[in-house]
């Protein structure tokens, strides 16, 4: 119960890793707030996440400042203060990076990215006001790192997200506000199953270049999301962490045609 008494935000929590956060920060005595542009689906969590006396949601398009502004001041208005922000809505669309339109282009960098600009500025402001330092942490991806061309636009968010997480630690250091992300492989989740295991040759694909030989579980990120929200983590700025079953340390493989 190390967390106990701090307040969090989280954003694209109706499911997902964003769900199982809210789970592990209740469960860890948290009060938390959770957004969602999916308002049936919000609801939803919200009624099966339970601890009604310390959780609140947010309906809000986190490609919106005025939404993730609300999303913060609902937190203090709520419950008094905001000590942990996780940014975590994001969304994936698996497409030949010669067919991508600019609306999508924008869809996904506008969520992904943008989105996550918000959310920094939004609750260090908070952060600074109120005083006492806060934790942001920013959900990236090993996308931000490993090329796959059926991902283009959700690996270059999560590119941006990177140096996003990188110089907003530098610019808020002197604040006591640590930046951190963290990168998860293939999680399974509702956005995996509709952008990445398209099909069980897709699946035996990226399986062969992940050497836990498994998919995590959303719980397993939540995990370390608690870790970097806590003072275990208290020296930790700037970095991500990368919970991918060792898929970074095997390297990507090509289809390699007989000649």
């Amino acid at each position: 119960m190390k967390l106990s008494g701090k307040v969090a935000a989280i954003t694209g929590a109706a499911r997902g890793i964003g769900k199982a956060c809210a789970k592990r920060f209740l469960d860890d005595g948290v009060k938390v707030v959770i957004s969602d542009v999916d308002a049936e689906g919000l609801a939803k969590a919200a009624a099966e996440l339970g601890h009604p006396e310390a959780l609140r949601t947010v309906v809000g398009n986190v490609a919106k400042r005025a939404d993730v502004d609300q999303l913060v001041a609902t937190a203090v208005k709520e419950f008094g203060r905001l000590d942990i922000m996780v940014n975590n809505a994001g969304v994936a669309r698996n497409r030949d990076i010669l067919e991508i339109s600019e609306d999508e282009f924008d869809e996904i960098i506008g969520i992904n990215l943008k989105g996550a600009f918000f959310g920094v500025q939004a609750a260090a402001k908070q952060m600074i006001a109120q005083g006492g330092g806060g934790v942001i942490i920013n959900m990236s991806s090993v996308n931000a790192l490993l090329a796959i061309p059926a991902l283009a636009t959700y690996a270059m968010s999560k590119g941006g997200m990177k140096q996003l997480t990188s110089v907003a630690a530098v610019a808020l250091a002197p604040h006591n506000i640590r930046v951190v992300a963290v990168g998860p492989g293939t999680i399974l989740t509702d956005m995996v199953a509709s952008s990445i295991y398209t099909s069980e040759d897709a699946r035996k694909t990226v399986m062969s270049r992940t050497p836990a030989g498994r998919g995590g579980e959303p719980s397993e990120v939540a995990s370390v999301v608690a870790f970097l929200a806590s003072d275990d983590a208290s020296y930790i700025t700037g970095q991500t962490i990368y919970p991918d079953g060792g898929r970074l340390i095997l390297n990507y493989t090509v289809p390699v045609k007989d000649k």
